[in-house]
């Protein structure tokens, strides 16, 4: 039985299956995305969407959508599925549907009268082409198939509206057409592997409609060409085969390719499978190395959110290799920035002054996975020269104060995760002493000090280290922890921030904290009583009268929202963490039980993932962008964590 697996009842019914989104990615940039019935409803939605490095190396849709049509005896049947209105849509394919399946490739079986089709989705890794494969099941007389390919050519986040700029001109290639409709941007080639009938039927398709972009309070409407279609007639168990690509293909080689690329897929039969393909779709291999997304359909490389992402995307499901081939990436982009202030041209906010603290954090984290001593072999050498660049100051809007503590200014710029801004401003200040930042510094003096006590040969280093440790633990206490026994989000000056934010679940998350374990548990008792939710914690406790949990409207509206309550599902693993210090083996089952709100979320918003956000009251709705990398890889270290301490209770118990 398939775990993602959907019936006709669900499929038919609009309300419950327009909400479900489905993400497929080539690991160079390139996407595929849209609902589980073919309905396009964002603007970032599309059957081939690329990077297009020559122009601006942001998403672009070159292939809207594919629109199938059924004939048989004369009679058409169409397929597809558009939104024109609210509540209005043609053609109505999706009364045809009667699956959808996802195990290993995205997966539609339609039914039209006594004609049983499925059609099946792959995208080819590393290139810029999907092959979408038909199969007729079933038939009792002559059928055709017809396809009518919706063109876009634009930015993902942009829209497109009827003009005369566009180039109409078709170019015949082996089995198909070619053709490209604006300078700059590359030729779409559309092929199968058996020679179709190309007719020019050329009309622009008007007023195409995207409820989430509505929603949002943005454009939602555009045009779309359609060139034309392409008909070719089908057998019953044949298969024909269709690709999109910017290059020519030779369709003798599709099906080989195919199966090829089915054989590499993950059967997403459980929610471990399902974390673990999603956390490779965010793979992105260029010739300047390989980096891990922030998430789609809008998101691109950002430091933060990759170091966060790392561990869990790459060491919590065994691939050691892809975890240094991004990290070393990240740390020779990190070097360059730090020793010649020069920004990576594909991570973005490498600036930020946290970065660092990060990127030490995420070393960490391979030690905990291969071992102290392959660590030190491998990564001690950037940790000692990341702690030195703090404690030199060369690390810009980080400076290393006399009392062991860091401090940054971020007034008039956000330098933190809660970086929502009304032009430019943060709306939320965070200046002076940043709570996770001293912790992630504490921390990494204490595993520095760790790595170097393994030969005992700098002895008057390691001590120096030592002194710096506990003058920043002796400040941090007094700095943060306030007598309700919580700590402060950021302290600047005289000014204390009240607020209950889960940057503490970070600092006591950590594997050295300042905190002993009774404040810990202290500090997971108030997280877990004003923060914890299934879905991960809230940004701001429901007691704050600035509590907002609702992700939803114009984009001002959602920019005050965001960091005001909506829960995260990333924080939840440090989270984790502290639980499993404060409690060791007997909080293994609690932490089961919370994991099992994250599983529920497979079967919705984009099936298979986890949204960048989920609202802070029941339902816990999903929001934000459909699948974000931070998420998925603290979900996946949590599990791989868990079944650890559980291997341990079963000892216990043996």
């Amino acid at each position: 039985m398939s775990y993602l697996k959907f019936d006709k009842s669900l499929m038919i019914n609009l309300e419950q299956s327009l909400p479900k989104e489905m993400l497929r990615t080539n690991k160079s940039g390139a996407y595929h995305c849209t609902t589980i019935v073919g309905c396009n409803t964002r603007k970032q939605h599309g059957l081939l969407v690329i990077p297009i490095p020559e122009m601006d190396d942001k998403a672009h849709v070159l292939l809207s959508s594919l629109d199938e049509t059924v004939i048989q005896q004369g009679a058409p049947f169409n397929l597809g599925l558009h939104q024109y209105g609210e509540g209005v849509f043609s053609p109505n394919g999706h009364k045809y549907i009667r699956e959808f399946n996802c195990e290993s490739v995205p997966k539609l079986t339609y039914r039209v009268g006594g004609v049983i089709l499925t059609k099946e989705k792959v995208f080819i890794s590393n290139e810029n082409r999907i092959l979408i494969k038909y199969t007729l099941v079933e038939a009792h007389s002559p059928t055709t198939l017809r396809f009518r390919p919706f063109l876009a050519f634009r930015n993902a986040n942009d829209l497109c509206v009827e003009n005369t700029a566009l180039d109409k001109t078709i170019h015949n290639v082996n089995n198909g057409i070619a053709t490209c409709l604006y300078p700059g941007y590359p030729s779409l080639f559309m092929q199968f592997n058996k020679e179709p009938k190309w007719i020019d039927d050329a009309h622009w398709y008007k007023g195409v409609e995207y409820y989430k972009d509505r929603d949002r309070g943005l454009p939602y409407k555009e045009d779309l060409w359609v060139p034309g279609y392409f008909e070719l007639p089908i057998k019953k168990g044949e298969s024909i085969i269709f690709s999109a690509a910017t290059f020519e293909c030779d369709p003798s080689d599709f099906s080989k390719t195919y199966e090829e690329e089915l054989a590499q897929r993950i059967c997403r039969t459980s929610f471990y499978n399902c974390l673990k393909n999603s956390a490779m779709q965010f793979y992105v291999r260029t010739d300047t190395g390989m980096y891990i997304m922030a998430g789609f359909p809008w998101y691109n490389v950002r430091a933060r959110d990759e170091l966060i992402s790392l561990p869990g995307c790459t060491l919590a499901i065994d691939r050691r290799e892809d975890y240094e081939l991004v990290l070393d990436t990240f740390l020779k982009a990190l070097r360059r920035y730090i020793d010649k202030g020069e920004k990576d041209k594909t991570i973005t906010e490498i600036d930020l002054p946290d970065i660092p603290l990060w990127a030490i954090w995420a070393i960490q984290q391979f030690r905990r996975s291969e071992g102290s001593v392959a660590c030190r072999e491998k990564y001690g050498k950037a940790v000692e020269e990341l702690v030195e660049d703090i404690r030199a100051g060369r690390i810009r809007n980080l400076v290393l104060e006399p009392n062991g503590l860091v401090s940054t200014e971020g007034r008039n710029t956000p330098v933190t995760w809660l970086s929502a801004s009304i032009d430019g401003k943060p709306i939320i200040p965070r200046t002076g002493y940043i709570l996770e930042f001293n912790a992630l510094w504490y921390n990494a003096l204490r595993f520095l000090i760790s790595l170097l006590e393994l030969d005992g040969s700098r002895q008057t280093y390691v001590d120096e280290l030592t002194d710096l440790a506990e003058k920043t633990k002796g400040s941090f206490l007094s700095t943060f922890l306030n007598d309700y026994g919580y700590l402060y989000d950021y302290v600047n000056g005289s000014y204390t921030d009240l607020e209950v934010r889960p940057n503490m679940a970070i600092a006591i998350g950590l594997e050295y904290s300042p905190l002993d374990r009774r404040q810990r548990k202290k500090v997971l008792d108030l997280v877990t009583r004003e923060l914890l939710t299934p879905k991960g914690l809230r940004s701001l406790s429901p007691k704050s009268f600035a509590y907002n949990p609702t992700y939803v409207g114009g984009p001002i509206e959602r920019e005050y929202a965001v960091h005001q309550g909506p829960a995260r599902p990333w924080l939840f693993g440090f989270y984790a963490d502290a639980y499993f210090k404060v409690f060791g083996v007997s909080g293994v089952s609690f932490i089961q039980r919370m994991l099992i709100g994250y599983e529920e979320e497979m079967t919705q918003g984009c099936i298979g993932s986890l949204s960048e956000l989920y609202d802070g009251n029941p339902p816990y709705t999903g929001r934000g962008a459909v699948s974000t990398s931070k998420n998925v890889g603290e979900i996946l270290r949590t599990l791989k964590n868990e079944k650890e301490l559980k291997k341990l209770q079963t000892l216990d118990t043996e």
